[in-house]
């Protein structure tokens, strides 16, 4: 996992163009059953990748936060939502509630999040390989295969699946 980690920027930036020129073959000409062969790649690759291994995700990028993730998260921190914004997060470009600092502030020592119980929908979604009109999403996994080994390795199994 390791080993991955630190050369997937580099894999990443090396396969970019092809990625996206396969995205953009893919949204032309969509397999009817994209859907349940992304579910059963994911489902392949979670079953073999340990995300307290990595948690790049949480060490390099953050998570928007929805006003129901607000409500929930302040709620099993007996905090009033306006509270928890003003101590975590911080309105972005996009007008979104994100943290705000990386790596995550509920991240500890061992990669475990100290609010997994109640985190983010982002982060229960992470990332997002999935999800349900896959088609529609090319440009946020075209991001995530940086970030994420598990996200890179199910693209590559994902061309290797569906040839355009």
């Amino acid at each position: 996992m390791k080993q991955i980690l630190n050369n997937l920027n580099k894999l990443a930036k090396d396969k970019h163009i092809e990625n996206k020129k396969y995205f953009d073959k893919l949204k032309k000409k969509q397999p009817k059953n994209l859907d349940y062969i992304m579910q059963d790649l994911h489902d392949a690759e979670f079953k073999k990748t340990d995300c307290l291994e990595c948690a790049n995700c949480c060490k390099t990028t953050g998570p928007l936060f929805t006003l129901a993730d607000i409500e929930r998260i302040s709620k099993s921190f007996r905090q009033k939502p306006q509270q928890f914004i003003e101590q975590y997060l911080r309105i972005d470009e996009d007008k979104d509630y994100v943290l705000k600092s990386v790596p995550c502030a509920f991240l500890d020592n061992d990669n475990y999040c100290m609010i997994y119980d109640v985190r983010p929908k982002a982060c229960r979604e992470f990332p997002h390989t999935d999800r349900k009109k896959f088609h529609q999403i090319t440009d946020l996994t075209l991001k995530n295969v940086a970030i994420c080994p598990a996200a890179y390795n199910i693209v590559e199994e994902m061309k290797k699946k569906l040839p355009l």
